[in-house]
């Protein structure tokens, strides 16, 4: 007999391994399909399975951006028209009108001059008559001939810090300039030759010619009227200031009816911590018959708080009593004999002159 012999070709593959190649080869390619095309709708037809192909959706990039998204835009177009350009004989600054032709500024601004050009938003100027300045806080009042002005919003409260701030104005003679930042610090005591003043702080741009023009919020509203600026350069260094809207306010009032301004009246007088230890102002002087000697105040009484406001020197409490309103009461805290204590006193009335 003879025995035959089979002689399996060696390019052949066993067939449960074959099988698995072609099942492999099978799922790569129904997967490649798959990453090619997007996913559709799929639905059962007669019994079988269709897959529709959905197209990719057009974008409209017509479409306004959505105002939520450009905060700085929206309250540009609102304060926009109340802001005015103010020409002087010996330079040029920013106001905002606050009433019926009427039109707050800074006080340096419009200092020696009885008129102005005013130049509003839309190209029309007017001349500009100077009702009075209150150099205590850089605030003054222009009246212009019209009676279609669009008064601003002024706030009352404090802003909060790191909250958006916007300044408007004509820096260096750039009109209707827009420029953002944040409200950097709140009551910040700014100093002049005269007397020292509670500030919001900011570091939105502000250099020259932008005095006297409004810092608003982000829906348009006056937080304060920039006033000053510190800089080694000359310019912007991002520490701006401006009056707090309802100082401003209550100056600008007293300008138009030509009363004086009844400002908080403490009866102290005092000066720095010099000695090591807590920080504050320490008292030299309590003057007879005044809010401080009725509640309580005494000499070498060291105040480190004021209605919640970290007082560090001297001329913070004279910038805190100055924020306030006459017969306010207000929290003092005091260290007195190392320990700190707690004082309740109601600010009596210093009555300013204005003009």
């Amino acid at each position: 007999m003879t025995e035959e012999r089979t002689t399996q070709d060696s390019s052949r593959l066993p067939g449960w391994l074959s099988a698995i190649l072609f099942f492999g080869a099978v799922a790569l390619v129904v997967g490649a399909i798959m990453w090619i095309y997007p996913k559709g709708d799929t639905e059962a037809v007669a019994g079988e399975t269709t897959t529709t192909i959905s197209p990719p959706e057009e974008v409209d990039v017509s479409l306004p951006l959505d105002s939520a998204g450009e905060p700085v835009a929206d309250a540009a177009e609102v304060i926009l028209p109340s802001v005015v350009h103010i020409q002087t004989e010996t330079g040029v600054g920013s106001g905002v009108v606050y009433g019926d032709g009427l039109v707050m500024t800074a006080a340096h601004v419009v200092q020696g001059s009885e008129t102005v050009r005013v130049r509003f938003t839309d190209g029309t100027q007017v001349s500009g008559t100077v009702l009075g300045t209150a150099e205590q806080v850089d605030i003054a009042v222009i009246e212009v001939d019209r009676d279609d002005l669009t008064p601003a919003t002024f706030l009352s409260e404090k802003p909060r810090v790191g909250q958006m701030a916007i300044a408007v104005g004509s820096p260096w003679g750039l009109e209707s300039t827009v420029t953002a930042g944040i409200i950097s610090a709140i009551d910040q005591t700014n100093c002049s030759t005269d007397t020292c003043a509670s500030m919001v702080q900011t570091d939105a741009a502000i250099n020259p010619g932008n005095s006297g023009g409004p810092l608003v919020d982000r829906e348009g509203r006056v937080i304060g009227i920039n006033v000053s600026i510190f800089t080694d350069s000359g310019a912007n260094d991002g520490v701006g200031f401006a009056v707090p809207s309802e100082i401003a306010m209550t100056y600008a009032d007293g300008i138009v009816s030509d009363e004086p301004i009844e400002t908080a009246f403490l009866g102290v007088q005092g000066a720095d911590v010099t000695t090591e230890g807590q920080a504050g102002a320490i008292i030299t002087v309590v003057v007879a018959d005044s809010a401080a000697e009725s509640a309580g105040i005494q000499l070498d009484d060291v105040v480190i708080g004021f209605d919640g406001v970290p007082i560090v020197a001297w001329p913070d409490l004279i910038a805190q009593v100055r924020s306030h309103q006459p017969g306010e009461a207000i929290d003092m805290l005091i260290l007195r004999d190392g320990e700190e204590i707690t004082i309740s006193v109601t600010l009596g009335v210093n009555t300013e002159e204005v003009g």
